[in-house]
């Protein structure tokens, strides 16, 4: 499946290796199928298939289209509980009282009010348990037969397919640009770079591997393998990887339960611990902030065993507290609380991450005598500090003149809370000169271009790809605070869910939010309609899967739209078999059946901890509709979460990111203006070769050209 997988990373289909023939029809089949879920072969990609003998070329298309299918949502069946939907949905207290009815009379005949009133007094009607209520009472093809085909308008989505190298190239490229990455995966990307780690652990490898998460896959995979383990220079390295091919948090952020280990493996770990720590002896201050984690890991190693490696066991003596070794953190720690902020800057320069990480707390309580050293203690650290500690920086202090309204807190798992921001203001004078210089650091990084730049203006509101873990996987996502633009008439979200194991019911609910973040209506499973908002019904368990869509007319009051999905019952986001939350655009005159791929604009999965997702929020500005993507996840409670109450928690959560400002690409672009000749894109192809950066790739661009796209923004990120 590593075609699908390489199609579906980069939109480029990777050229067969098959035998030559004529498979023109073939070609005309693949287009044709592509089109129907929103998707255009390139003509190279045609060209290619076109060529190829009738078997291979099918085999190819055939990956094709499973791939893009899958990628918009479109490999399953959304069934929506009211046949007619958006027409004939009832409304909710004529809906509630048909139910009731039923169930008082399951013989046949109608209940008078009287018998209601009686069958609600005694107390044991429950409503989700009625007749006929949360459960498909028509097929998919009876849905399909009574909606007729979607209108194809122009604004309906194309998006266009490559054609690539072989599979073997394709998946080498993947791989070093996944595992060179500058900035953290999310939980898909990482499960990504395993198998291309398993494909390519004889290949090319590569020069670097600055994210540490991404150095524990590789070497879990190598260890399993025996083959030399790459870029282990921390204890904490060795830690990530026991973590990593135990199948558990290679962030650290939550225990881990060590699985037993082979020999050749323990002594592969051990060997690794030896030759960092007799290199660096000051390394083992890293092993005091895991105690615990090292305790339960030398369980499993038994370095007592191993006498020729001294060094790796005084990593346990220090875990067991039999050795005592000070760390960076704990002396500026001691250093602030003495008073000494300058002390503190010194002692932390020595490591420029932790130091620029700790930037604010020390110029807010460093004494004015001792801001101009702060400051240039700081200065100093930009020339070592990884390209993706400068930018975050960047992006905090832009954040730091007012203090918010409330100060957001997101996890690596996306679970997110608020709280007061208590944090005195930096001075404007402080965040300007400050600015400056990370200005002048981040430009002096950003890679030579080969060509002019060419730039997609809808790509600038995309936010930088600083962390995996602000996103996740699926169609045209982009990174939390990136916003874009919305076309059309009418937004429909859908969410699709497949239990595993036990009953579960999710919830698809919408919040309406005035101009001050207050409660101006919302439509769920308890309010069908709201001002031309729209709920098709709710379903109550998914065995075999189930959708749940609203649709919103964007002449709707308000000013924003919050699209929800609660748990109300069963599995959580991350134990379900599948599951997903997308958006569409349609015209009003557009019919056809409620699920149509050629009007998906986005779809993501949903994979976050938590009870409550909060996928994107829709807002109204003078220029019409945009989309902002907030890939957040609340804890919610166990079951029964609704969204009547958490209105006001999910519209503190999205006051708080509507009024971030994020860094984007705009950023960037800022900065190669200084050294590069920079258009903007207006859909004519240039003479030249160019470096292209946008969400996708315009087909004909002249040879030679370098284009960044979604999939490569991350690379744009110096080191």
């Amino acid at each position: 499946m590593l075609e699908k997988l390489i199609i579906q990373k980069t939109l480029r289909v990777p050229a067969s290796t098959g035998a030559a023939g004529d498979g023109s029809a073939v070609a005309r089949q693949l287009d044709a199928a592509l089109l129907d879920a929103g998707f255009s072969a390139s003509r190279p990609l045609l060209e290619h298939i076109g060529a190829l003998a009738p078997a291979p070329a099918m085999d190819l298309a055939a990956t094709a289209v499973a791939a893009v299918r899958e990628l918009v949502g479109d490999h399953v069946r959304h069934n929506a509980y009211f046949i007619g939907f958006p027409d004939g949905v009832p409304d909710t207290l004529t809906f509630w009282t048909d139910r009731l009815r039923e169930a008082v009379l399951t013989g046949g005949g109608t209940a008078t009010d009287e018998q209601l009133r009686d069958a609600l007094a005694t107390g044991g009607v429950n409503l989700l348990d009625l007749p006929s209520y949360g459960t498909y009472q028509h097929t998919y093809d009876e849905l399909l037969a009574v909606h007729d085909a979607l209108v194809a308008t122009a604004g309906d989505r194309v998006t266009l397919l490559a054609l690539g190298d072989t599979a073997d190239v394709e998946a080498e490229r993947l791989y070093l640009a996944m595992a060179g990455s500058t900035t953290p995966h999310g939980e898909a990307d990482l499960a990504i770079l395993s198998e291309l780690a398993v494909a390519c652990a004889d290949g090319a490898q590569p020069a670097a591997i600055p994210v540490r998460e991404n150095r524990a896959v590789l070497n879990g995979i190598r260890l399993v393998l025996g083959r030399p383990l790459i870029g282990v220079d921390t204890t904490t390295d060795v830690l990530r990887l026991a973590c990593q091919v135990s199948g558990g948090d290679t962030s650290l952020a939550t225990a881990t339960r060590f699985r037993a280990f082979r020999r050749p493996e323990r002594r592969m770990l051990l060997s690794a611990l030896d030759r960092v720590v007799g290199a660096h002896p000051d390394k083992l201050g890293d092993v005091a902030r895991h105690a615990e984690r090292w305790k339960r890991l030398g369980e499993r190693l038994h370095p007592h065993e191993y006498g020729q490696w001294p060094h790796a066991q005084s990593v346990f003596a220090v875990a067991r507290g039999e050795q005592r070794v000070g760390n960076l953190a704990g002396r500026a720690e001691a250093a602030i609380r003495a008073g000494n902020v300058g002390l503190a800057a010194s002692v932390l320069s020595a490591a420029p991450g932790l130091l620029l990480r700790s930037a604010d707390r020390l110029l807010r309580l460093a004494p004015a005598a001792e801001r101009a050293a702060v400051l240039d203690a700081v200065t100093a650290a930009l020339g070592t500090a990884s390209g993706r500690v400068l930018l975050s920086l960047r992006e905090h202090v832009d954040n730091r003149l007012t203090p918010a309204s409330a100060r957001l807190y997101v996890n690596r798992s996306r679970r997110a809370w608020t709280g007061p921001d208590e944090r005195a203001p930096l001075p404007a004078d402080l965040v300007g000169e400050l600015s400056a210089r990370l200005d002048a650091a981040i430009g002096a990084r950003l890679p030579e271009l080969p060509g002019p730049l060419l730039v997609d203006p809808e790509v600038l509101d995309v936010a930088l790809p600083l962390s995996g873990k602000a996103s996740e996987s699926g169609f045209a996502v982009l990174p939390r605070g990136s916003r874009a633009s919305v076309s059309g008439e009418l937004l429909r979200f859908f969410a699709y869910w497949r239990q595993a194991r036990v009953r579960t019911d999710y919830d698809l609910s919408m919040l309406l939010l005035d101009e001050q973040f207050h409660t101006a209506g919302q439509v769920s499973w308890t309010n069908y309609h709201h001002d031309g908002v729209v709920h098709s019904g709710d379903v109550t368990e998914a065995a075999d899967g189930a959708t749940e869509f609203i649709d919103v007319p964007l002449t709707v009051g308000g000013h924003y739209v919050v699209p929800q999905v609660y748990v109300y019952a069963g599995e959580s986001f991350d134990e379900v078999a599948e599951s997903m939350f997308g958006y569409q655009t349609r015209a009003l005159d557009q019919r056809g059946a409620p699920f149509d791929a050629r009007t998906v604009r986005a779809r993501s999965v949903l994979r976050g901890r938590g009870r409550i997702a909060l996928p994107m929020v829709f807002s109204r500005n003078e220029h019409g509709w945009q989309a902002l993507w907030l890939h957040l996840y609340l804890p919610g409670t166990p079951s029964f979460n609704r969204v009547e109450g958490n209105a006001f928690s999910t519209a503190e959560q999205v006051r708080a990111l509507v009024e971030r400002r994020y860094l984007t690409v705009s950023y960037l672009v800022d900065r190669w203006r200084e050294r590069a000749e920079v258009t903007m894109w207006d859909g004519r192809l240039p003479d030249g070769p160019v470096t292209y950066l946008g969400i996708t790739a315009p087909d004909g661009l002249p040879d030679g050209s370098q284009v960044y796209t979604l999939d490569r923004l991350g690379e744009l990120i110096p080191e």
